[in-house]
Order: C-alpha cells, then sequence, then structure tokens
C-alpha cells in the first residue's frame, strides 16, 4: 500500500488507470491501443504499469470469462464443508480443475456451515454436477451443495477517475 509521505498519483498515471478499467482487446499486444490514445510508448506505459504494481496501486490484471458468450450454458457455486485443518490443502485440489474459476474460503456464520466456495462453469447444469461429483471423489469431501445461478443480474469492471 501507499507509504506515508509518498507522492499522489500523477495525471497521466490516473489517465492510465482510467483507461485500463475498460476491456483490453484480444490481441498480441493488448496494450499498443492504449499507448496510443495516450500518447505514448507501449514500453513507456508498461514501465509505468510496473512502478504502480510495484507501489500495490495495481494489484493484478485479471480476465473475466463471459461463460454464456463462451458455450457455458450453467454455472453453480458450489459450498463445502471442509475440516478447518483441511482447508488449505483441499482449496488448492479443488482449485486445480480447469471448470473451476474461483474458489473461496469462508467463514461459516450462524447456521451456515460450508466454509469453502467453488464455481463451475459448464455446458449444462449436468455437467456441474459430475464436475462437482468429481472434485468429491478426488478430495473425499462429500458434504456440499450446488446452487445453480438462474440468470446474470450484473458483470462490471471497476471503474476509477471517472467524473
Amino acid at each position: 500500500m501507499k507509504q506515508a509521505g509518498e507522492t499522489r498519483l500523477s495525471d497521466l498515471e490516473k489517465s492510465i488507470i482510467r483507461e485500463l478499467t475498460g476491456d483490453l482487446p484480444v490481441i498480441s499486444q493488448p496494450f499498443a491501443p492504449i499507448a496510443r490514445q495516450l500518447g505514448i510508448s507501449q514500453r513507456r506505459l508498461l514501465a509505468i504499469l510496473k512502478r504502480l504494481k510495484d507501489k500495490d496501486y495495481i494489484r493484478r490484471f485479471g480476465a473475466t470469462l463471459r461463460h454464456r458468450n463462451s458455450g457455458f450454458s450453467a454455472n453453480a457455486m458450489v459450498v463445502w464443508r471442509i475440516p478447518d485443518e483441511k482447508i488449505e490443502e483441499t482449496g488448492r485440489a479443488m482449485a486445480s480443475y480447469r471448470e473451476v474459476t474461483h474458489c473461496y474460503h469462508r467463514r461459516p456464520e450462524g447456521q451456515w456451515k460450508y466454509n469453502l466456495f467453488t464455481m463451475i462453469h459448464g455446458r449444462g447444469e449436468e455437467a456441474c454436477r459430475r464436475t462437482a461429483e468429481k472434485i468429491s471423489r478426488k478430495t473425499g469431501i462429500i458434504d456440499y451443495q450446488l446452487l445453480f445461478s438462474q440468470r446474470e443480474l450484473k458483470k462490471t469492471t471497476m471503474r476509477y477517475f471517472y467524473e
């Protein structure tokens, strides 16, 4: 995180971050259009991005799978009840499946007993069920539930430095 006494972001840095909040094109040099838009070289843009990352202004670049546009018609949040001492090992095993796009550990609250959450994508609900069963057999975790998405309500990217 930003240290006390460290300078604020420059106008150029803010412009770069603003441009990055949109989708990057799926091309061999996805940062080139942003560099052109800002009137700087791609090399300079990448150097600034590295500096912003080193200073923790930018933590990571990620991709959002628009699964319905990719041929996956179903997804399920699978909730698992895992002994605390096996969370790390089991979570890593579950996250290794290519059908799993997210894997989170959460503390159970109140009546809710599940502490690990995986998002599974498939070509249909049955494919998601088969993946969950396969993961269950591999990990030995049998206490789980599949929560299928009914419809997508919102999927947006965070926006920064917009008026």
